[in-house]
C-alpha cells in the first residue's frame, strides 16, 4: 500500500518526463500485488489482465517520453518547461499526441480500452479499489492535461473533436452497461468509467470553463468513488455477498451504512450541494461557451450528455433499491450483523465532508487550478 502511494505521489510531483515514466511504472507492481493476493476468486486473472493493459501501455509513455527527450536538442532533456515551449513538426506532433493518449487511455479507461477496469474492480479488495477508483484512474487525466494538453497544443486542437465524441459515447455506454451488472462493485467500477467521460469532454472542449470543471471532476470524483467503493466493502464485511440480487432489506439492520451509502450515491449522480454536481455543470458550460466548436456540434453533444445524466441516477437507484430496500431478511449465520463502527463511520464522513464541501464552496479548487489553466490555454489562442 505504501509502495503505491510513493509511486502515485512521486507521478503527480515530478517534474520531468522521465520521472514521470519511472513512477508510472513503479506503481503497477504494488497494485499487481495488491491484486494477485488479496483479490476475490478471480483474482490472478484480474491481476493478469490488469498488468498486461497498463505495462503494455506504459510501452507507448515510454516511447513518446523518449521521442520528446530526444527531439530537437543537442543533449537529451526530460524538463516539463524547456519541452513545453518546443515545436515540433505537424506529423511528428500527431504521432507523439497518439502515442500518449494510448498511454493514458489505458489509465483513465477511455472505451475500447476500459475493459481492465470492471474486472478489477469486481475482484480487488475494497482498499485496492479505493485507490485504484481514487487516484490511480486521475493519473491519466493528469497526463492527458500535463503533457498532451501542455506539450503538445496543436495537436491536441486537431484531436479534440474525436476525442469530445468518444466521450460523450463512454458516458452512455457505460451508463447503460452499468444495470446489467451484478456484482456491486462492477456496477460503481461502470458508473466511474461513465464520469470519466465528462472528465474527457472537459479536457476536450479547449476552454476555460470546460477545463476546470475537468479538474474538480477529479478531485471530486476521487472523493465519491472511493467513498462508494468503501462503503461496498464494508457491507460485503457484514454480509459476505458480492452480488446485487442476493441482497435486499439491508436498511433495516444498517440503517448508518444504508443512509451514508444514500447520500453518496446521491453525490455521485450529481445532486446539486455535491461537488459532482458542480463539476459536470462547469463542463456543460465549458463546452457550450467555448470558442473552438460549431453550434450544432455543442447542441448534439450536450444533448448526449444530458441523456447521461439521466441514465446515472437509473443504475444507482436500482443499485440503492436491490441493496437496501425489500422485504428479504437475512438469517444470519454469523453475529457480523451490526452497523458501521467508529472506524467505518469515521473514514466514510471524512471522505463525505470534502464532497459536500466542494459542493457549496468550489472556490476551494478554482483558487489553485485556475491561474495554471489559463496560461495552459494561452498556448492554444495566442500561438498560432
Amino acid at each position: 500500500m505504501l509502495a503505491m502511494y510513493s509511486g502515485q505521489i512521486g507521478l503527480f510531483s515530478s517534474q520531468d518526463l522521465l520521472l514521470f515514466f519511472i513512477m508510472w511504472e513503479l506503481e503497477l507492481i504494488p497494485v499487481y500485488v495488491l491484486l494477485s493476493m488479496w483479490g476475490g476468486k478471480k483474482r490472478l486473472y484480474s491481476a493478469t489482465k490488469f498488468i498486461l493493459y497498463t505495462a503494455g501501455s506504459s510501452i507507448f509513455l515510454l516511447i513518446g517520453a523518449l521521442g520528446i527527450a530526444l527531439y530537437g536538442s543537442n543533449q537529451p532533456t526530460f524538463n516539463f518547461e524547456t519541452s513545453a515551449n518546443q515545436s515540433y513538426p505537424a506529423a511528428l506532433e500527431i504521432l507523439f499526441y497518439i502515442v500518449f493518449l494510448i498511454a493514458f487511455a489505458v489509465k483513465l479507461p477511455i472505451i475500447p480500452f476500459h475493459t481492465w477496469l470492471p474486472d478489477t474492480h469486481g475482484e480487488a479488495h475494497y482498499s485496492t479499489c479505493m485507490l485504484l477508483a481514487g487516484i490511480l484512474l486521475k493519473m491519466g487525466a493528469y497526463g492527458l492535461i500535463r503533457i498532451n494538453m501542455e506539450l503538445l497544443p496543436r495537436a491536441h486542437s486537431i484531436f479534440s473533436p474525436y476525442l469530445i465524441i468518444v466521450g460523450a459515447i463512454q458516458i452512455i455506454y457505460a451508463a447503460s452497461t452499468s444495470p446489467g451488472q451484478r456484482n456491486l462493485k462492477k456496477r460503481i467500477a461502470y458508473s466511474s468509467v461513465s464520469h470519466m467521460g465528462f472528465l474527457i469532454i472537459g479536457i476536450s472542449s479547449i476552454s476555460d470553463m470546460g477545463l476546470n470543471g475537468a479538474v474538480l471532476q477529479i478531485v471530486s470524483h476521487g472523493f465519491i468513488g472511493a467513498a462508494l467503493f468503501f462503503l461496498a466493502g464494508t457491507g460485503y464485511d457484514r454480509i459476505r455477498l458480492a452480488y446485487l440480487d442476493e441482497m435486499g432489506g439491508l436498511a433495516a439492520p444498517m440503517p448508518k451504512i444504508f443512509t451514508m451509502f444514500s447520500i453518496l450515491s446521491l453525490a455521485s449522480l450529481a445532486l446539486p450541494g455535491m461537488s459532482g454536481f458542480f463539476a459536470e455543470l462547469i463542463i456543460f458550460f465549458g463546452i457550450i461557451t467555448g470558442p473552438k466548436y460549431l453550434l450544432i456540434s455543442k447542441i448534439l453533444i450536450t444533448f448526449v450528455m444530458a441523456v447521461g445524466m439521466i441514465l446515472t441516477p437509473i443504475y444507482l437507484l436500482s443499485m440503492l433499491r436491490q441493496m437496501f430496500y425489500g422485504y428479504k431478511l437475512f438469517t444470519a449465520p454469523n453475529s457480523y450483523f451490526f452497523d458501521a463502527g467508529p472506524r467505518e463511520l469515521f473514514v466514510s464522513i471524512s471522505l463525505l465532508l470534502p464532497v459536500i464541501g466542494i459542493g457549496i464552496y468550489p472556490d476551494f479548487i478554482f483558487s489553485l487550478s485556475v491561474d495554471k489553466i489559463e496560461t495552459l490555454l494561452s498556448n492554444y489562442f495566442y500561438s498560432f
